[in-house]
């Protein structure tokens, strides 16, 4: 099962546990880790007083920001695969969209976030949706997230960065995307978040820089590079990325990386 803070931010104490022998380890894990951050955030991004455990769903996993307008109508502003390392990966390192994910989901997603949006009766209300496809192809959804996009500004900026138009003000004004004329010229493309998450298991007091030179020059067409203060907060930054599809590769590096070499 997974395990995580019912009021969670970035998969900060999240765990898979696969048997009882884990149950300890989790325990001390997660004990650990909120002690580092829990007076970072305040409790209504991070509270760790109480924990969900759920079900774990396999299949492909997507983030979806979206809003219900003033008739109650879904509108799906972007869609993002989130990209795992492993089957024990529980990160956000990556998240990317393209011409493809949209298409091929959108009508799904719309549908079933109208569902959504029908039990709960809910108009002029922005969500995150983090949802699975499972093998049968079912959506079963993980969690919905209330009156925000992804957090830190994330997947909506990722979405001007990618299609050329704020979600904000789509929201705002009640506008929907025109995805046939904001997918023209994508083919091919893969627009893509990278969180740079501290994994290094380095003492951040024993870390004297990050070299995001070094990092950039990983990616053949970084988009835009924001460095977080990581002396305070447990990230190094956001990278957003073009990236060809025949290039992957420098995505999957990147995702399987503690980022260790990129410390000093």
């Amino acid at each position: 099962f997974v395990i995580k803070p019912a009021v969670g931010f970035m998969s900060m104490g999240v765990h898979i546990v696969s048997s009882r022998e884990d149950w300890a380890d989790t325990v001390a894990a997660i004990t650990a880790e909120i002690a580092e951050v829990e007076n970072l955030y305040p409790d209504s991004v991070l509270n760790a007083g109480s924990f969900i455990i759920e079900e774990c769903i396999e299949g492909e996993e997507f983030a979806v920001d979206a809003y219900f307008n003033s008739d109650g109508e879904a509108v799906v502003l972007n869609i993002l695969k989130h990209v795992f390392a492993s089957a024990d990966d529980v990160s956000d390192r990556v998240y990317t969209t393209s011409r493809d994910i949209v298409e091929s989901s959108l009508e799904e997603f719309t549908d079933f976030a109208q569902k959504i949006g029908e039990l709960a009766a809910v108009k002029n209300f922005p969500v995150h949706i983090e949802l699975r496809r499972d093998g049968g192809g079912r959506l079963q959804p993980i969690e919905v997230n209330p009156m925000r996009f992804g957090g830190w500004c994330t997947t909506a900026d990722l979405t001007y960065l990618a299609y050329g138009y704020n979600p904000y003000l789509y929201y705002f004004q009640q506008k929907k995307p025109d995805w046939p004329r904001l997918l023209q010229g994508k083919e091919g493309k893969l627009y893509s978040i990278v969180v740079l998450d501290n994994s290094t298991g380095v003492a951040v007091s024993d870390i004297r820089g990050f070299d995001y030179e070094g990092l950039l020059a990983r990616f053949r067409k970084p988009l835009e590079l924001r460095r977080i203060d990581f002396r305070e907060y447990p990230v190094f930054g956001f990278l957003f990325t073009e990236t060809d599809e025949d290039n992957f590769t420098e995505l999957k590096e990147i995702l399987e990386s503690d980022l260790s070499e990129f410390i000093c």
